[in-house]
């Protein structure tokens, strides 16, 4: 009885709070580079390797931008400046995790 109840709580969390069990994160601790794909997505590199691509919500990044981490190791829903305004990240997608 209690294994089922366990099933169901489990696929009640999937299903309500899906954010929550597919969220990815990344250590940006090793991040020597980046490249702006596109107005509100960057792509981060170490060395020649992509790390994470990140998609922000409401803020816009070209080429120029400034891009600061707030902490190294970020989750979606976390944040970062660009050009020193705070921007929430929609997404992240990591290359280790194989969505990239």
């Amino acid at each position: 009885m209690g294994k089922i109840i366990l099933i169901i709580l489990s696929i009640s969390v999937w299903l309500f709070f899906p954010s929550l069990v597919l969220s990815d994160c990344t250590d940006f601790g090793r991040v020597t580079n980046w490249y702006v794909q596109d107005e509100d997505t960057i792509v981060f590199y170490s060395g020649n390797r992509p790390v994470a691509k990140i998609v922000l919500q409401d803020c816009t990044v070209n080429k120029s931008s400034n891009i600061r981490f707030l902490k190294t190791y970020m989750c979606d829903s976390d944040s970062l400046l660009v050009d020193g305004e705070e921007c929430a990240i929609m997404s992240i997608k990591s290359a280790s995790s194989g969505s990239f």
